[in-house]
């Protein structure tokens, strides 16, 4: 049986967003195809409130879907449809902006470690303009299992399959099928996760590290991989992963800040709408 292959290796780069939160843009922006369907990945984490005390006041989105996972800190969401949640340590936020919502991500905290991840999911054309939605899924909604190895591991969407189990997560989401995984390794511990053949997938490790079929991967680095093959995942010492796969969408990527089109026309047509006051109508 083949084995999936690295790729590339990159560590982000040091950026802030919002009203000045510091974090770690794992990648996102050029090239965008390179990781269809995800459009970005940001890390962000420290213990000093200057850096994200100022949080993410409102803002706009269309088109696509931000996942955010919370490993420390507590954050209140609020948007233009009502929402509002909290999401607290070990939470997931999960909304889909669709043709448009308005909203605001801000510390709920003055002190202390914040800490966690937010991903953005390309929707397809068919989908971009369709209804927005909303969803917190607190600790205890989340499925956390520790395997016969003694692997720990977040279900956060998709489903985990390796050493005997079948494990659903807290979302399923149509056309990109996405998985997104956090998985802690002892010492000495491996694991062959289970992807579809065709599907993107890319690893970061965020503590230890870890052997991907016997080729290292040091923390702070993210590996993309080929679409095909097992992917069998070692540690001698230890690590934590964020495992993420997902089907591609092949279409057209068109970005412009916030908004996630197929063509330049329909970017400018969510800046009017913006302008406008008509974005979320």
């Amino acid at each position: 049986m083949s084995t999936r292959e690295i790729l590339s290796i990159s560590t982000g780069r040091a950026t802030s967003d919002g009203a000045g939160v510091r974090l770690t843009r794992l990648f996102g922006g050029a090239a965008p195809e390179r990781f269809d369907p995800f459009l970005m990945l940001d890390e962000f984490g420290s213990d000093n409130p200057d850096e994200y005390i100022a949080g993410f006041p409102p803002h706009p989105h269309r088109g696509f879907e931000t996942i955010t996972y919370m490993i420390e800190g507590r954050m209140r969401h609020e948007d233009h449809l009502g929402n509002v949640g909290l999401l607290e340590s070990g939470g997931v936020q999960w909304m889909t902006a669709a043709r448009g919502v308005i909203h605001s991500e801000m510390p709920q905290q003055e002190r202390g470690v914040m800490r966690g991840f937010q991903l953005w999911l390309n929707l397809p054309a068919k989908s971009k303009m369709g209804d927005p939605g909303y969803r917190d899924f607190a600790p205890a909604q989340i499925p956390r299992l520790r395997l016969p190895n003694g692997i720990e591991a977040v279900v956060i969407a998709g489903r985990l399959q390796a050493e005997g189990v079948d494990q659903p997560g807290a979302v399923q989401r149509p056309d990109t099928e996405p998985q997104l995984f956090d998985l802690m390794l002892p010492a000495g511990s491996r694991i062959d996760p289970q992807l579809a053949n065709g599907h993107r997938a890319m690893l970061y490790v965020f503590e230890g590290e870890l052997s991907v079929a016997g080729k290292p991967l040091g923390k702070n680095q993210l590996a993309r991989l080929s679409e095909q093959g097992s992917l069998p995942l070692a540690s001698d010492a230890g690590a934590r992963v964020l495992l993420l796969a997902g089907r591609p969408l092949g279409e057209p990527i068109v970005q412009y800040g916030p908004f996630v089109m197929n063509s330049r026309a329909e970017i400018e047509q969510a800046l009017r709408d913006f302008r406008d006051g008509v974005l979320t109508a």
